[in-house]
């Protein structure tokens, strides 16, 4: 596929960032990407980010966002503060410096997105048009960038938000996967945050990547602020993620253990990190699916890698044995 089309990926060096941005350049993109620290690529070694041009910049400063986006026709804004560190402080100002880019230059802001928008009146079956109320600081916040992503739609900056459970691939990302099967090890047991039988939405991490670039070679078809979900795998009991880890090990007899939620509490009355993993159990408490219905509609299918499959993959390239 060719495309002279030019995008800006921030966060590149993160998981959803990285292998959107390699999704890109497969579909036929120039790829952008800008970092603080441009020696440091992520974790997927060379091959993974093959294609991409990085720059030097600092998403927290307007100026680096702007000089950066010259010249492209999208902003993916993947950017999160690690380890949920003051994102009071962070979240917003980084996505209004991406809005404000995104209106000088012309380019559509495209924002990947989660479950953190929405309260219990939005579960089990999370639509794209449920209402917001979130029960978390960190989903109010992430509602408020939803409202300034559509503010911004009206004036200048179109935008588009696909919505994820939570991402696994085989590229290191310091996400929930790796809280149950330590990457680089020999994995002594496995550790589940779910309560039993409760379901749990899993996002592939390539496959995700994957469904923002077929969006967005159908840009010109989008509306001036657009939402899509993706379903992604849905685990309706908590046994097929912890079943295919086992295969994946060629361990059956490898312990399963819960997660000491406990623990966290506790720690979190020092820690930062812990404290803000600690305050988002409820997801894990309640089955929260996406409705994927207009993302198949519009592109025909939604990408998919078989859960068996894509957890061998993600068990390889984290060094998991």
């Amino acid at each position: 596929m060719t495309n002279s089309r030019k995008a800006l990926v921030l966060g590149a060096s993160g998981g959803i960032g990285g292998e959107t941005a390699a999704a890109l350049v497969r579909h036929g993109w120039q790829v952008i990407a800008m970092a603080r620290d441009t020696t440091r690529r992520g974790r997927g070694g060379a091959e993974h980010y093959a294609g991409i041009e990085w720059v030097k910049g600092d998403a927290m400063v307007a100026a680096d966002t702007l000089r950066a986006a010259k010249g492209v026709d999208v902003i993916v804004h993947a950017v999160n503060p690690p380890g949920y560190h003051n994102w009071r402080g962070l979240v917003l100002p980084m996505v209004d410096n991406s809005i404000a880019a995104a209106k000088q230059v012309g380019a559509r802001i495209v924002v990947p997105g989660g479950l953190y928008n929405y309260g219990y009146d939005a579960f089990p079956l999370v639509r794209e048009d449920a209402p917001q109320h979130p029960v978390t600081e960190k989903g109010r916040i992430r509602a408020a960038l939803d409202l300034r992503l559509k503010a911004g739609s009206r004036d200048g900056a179109p935008a588009l938000m696909v919505c994820f459970g939570d991402f696994f691939g085989p590229v290191p990302g310091g996400n929930w996967f790796e809280a149950m099967v330590k990457p680089g090890t020999r994995a002594a047991s496995i550790t589940y945050p779910g309560k039993k039988g409760v379901g749990h939405s899993w996002a592939y991490l390539p496959d995700a990547g994957e469904a923002i670039a077929r969006l967005l070679d159908r840009e010109d078809e989008l509306a001036d602020f657009d939402r899509f979900n993706f379903e992604g795998i849905w685990d309706p009991d908590g046994t097929a993620m912890i079943d295919a880890i086992k295969v994946g090990l060629g361990r059956p007899e490898i312990k399963v253990k819960p997660l000491p939620w406990w623990l966290l509490g506790v720690a979190g009355l020092v820690q930062e990190t812990p404290r803000e993993i600690w305050k988002m159990r409820y997801l894990w408490r309640h089955p929260v699916r996406l409705d994927n219905r207009k993302l198949v509609a519009f592109l025909g299918e939604e990408p998919h890698t078989l859960l068996r499959e894509a957890v061998r993959r993600t068990l390889a390239g984290l060094h998991i044995r």
